[in-house]
C-alpha cells in the first residue's frame, strides 16, 4: 500500500498543519495516485490558484512487481514554474522535469513542490508499506 499526506504551505502559515489531505492506494499493478490542481483526476490537490502546480503534476504508479515510482509529469510549458525535490533517508535529490524515480519499498519520505516565484510549497509525504509475498 502507498499512503500519501499533503500539506500546502505558504510563508503566512509555515509550520501549520491545517488543510492536510490524505490518500492511499493498494499496491495493485497499474494503480495510480496523482497530485495536481485537476480534481477530476488527482486525489490530492492544492489550492486552485497555486499555478506553480500543474493540473496533473506528480504521478505515483504501481508497477507489475508491486513497487511504486514517482514521475514529475511534463506539462504544456517547456520550463516549469516550480522545482521538485525527492527526500528519503534524510537525503534530498532534485527530480528532473519529466523524470521518474523509484520509491523505496517499506520506506518513507517526502516530495516537495517549491514555487520558484515565492515562498510557497506543496509537501507530499509518502509511506510505501511492505507487502506480503
Amino acid at each position: 500500500m502507498l499512503e500519501l499526506t499533503m500539506a500546502s504551505v505558504s510563508e503566512a502559515d509555515t509550520g501549520a498543519t491545517a488543510g492536510m489531505l490524505m490518500a492511499d492506494e493498494q499496491s495493485t499493478p497499474g494503480a495510480v495516485l496523482r497530485v495536481g490542481r485537476d480534481r477530476a483526476v488527482c486525489r490530492l490537490s492544492p489550492p486552485d490558484d497555486w499555478l506553480f502546480v500543474s493540473r496533473v503534476h506528480l504521478e505515483f504508479r504501481c508497477a507489475a512487481d508491486r513497487t511504486w515510482s514517482l514521475t514529475w509529469l511534463q506539462g504544456s510549458h517547456p520550463e516549469p514554474s516550480s522545482d521538485v525535490r525527492f527526500v528519503t533517508g534524510g537525503v534530498s535529490h532534485s527530480l528532473a522535469y519529466g523524470g521518474t524515480v523509484p520509491l523505496p519499498v517499506g520506506g518513507s519520505g517526502e516530495v516537495v513542490i517549491q514555487d520558484r516565484s515565492g515562498p510557497r510549497s506543496v509537501n507530499v509525504g509518502f509511506f510505501h508499506e511492505m507487502y506480503a509475498s
